[in-house]
């Protein structure tokens, strides 16, 4: 009875992110974004705030530092806070 016990993968393959999770893309230069999904081999992330996704090879990504998150989350606001399309 080999396996009887064992609980199914339900949050997806491990040491993938949970949606919407923060992300640096190093791969284009420590771009910081949200984690969107799988799309084949790659990663789609998406600007903070909204804007158009781009995809990332998933070696090449890592969790967005607390300093990071700030930082990405403070320039949208600031953007807005000047009328900036996002």
């Amino acid at each position: 009875m080999d396996g009887e016990n064992v609980c199914p993968n339900v949050q997806g393959p491990p040491g993938l992110p949970a949606l919407g999770t923060l992300m640096v893309d190093t791969g284009h230069g420590d771009r910081v974004g949200e984690f969107r999904g799988v799309a084949g081999p790659y990663w789609s992330l998406r600007p903070v705030g909204g804007g158009a996704e781009w995809e990332a090879e998933p070696q090449r990504v890592r969790p967005a530092l607390l300093m990071e998150q700030l930082r990405a989350r403070t320039a949208r606001l600031n953007a807005r806070s000047r009328g900036e399309v996002l």
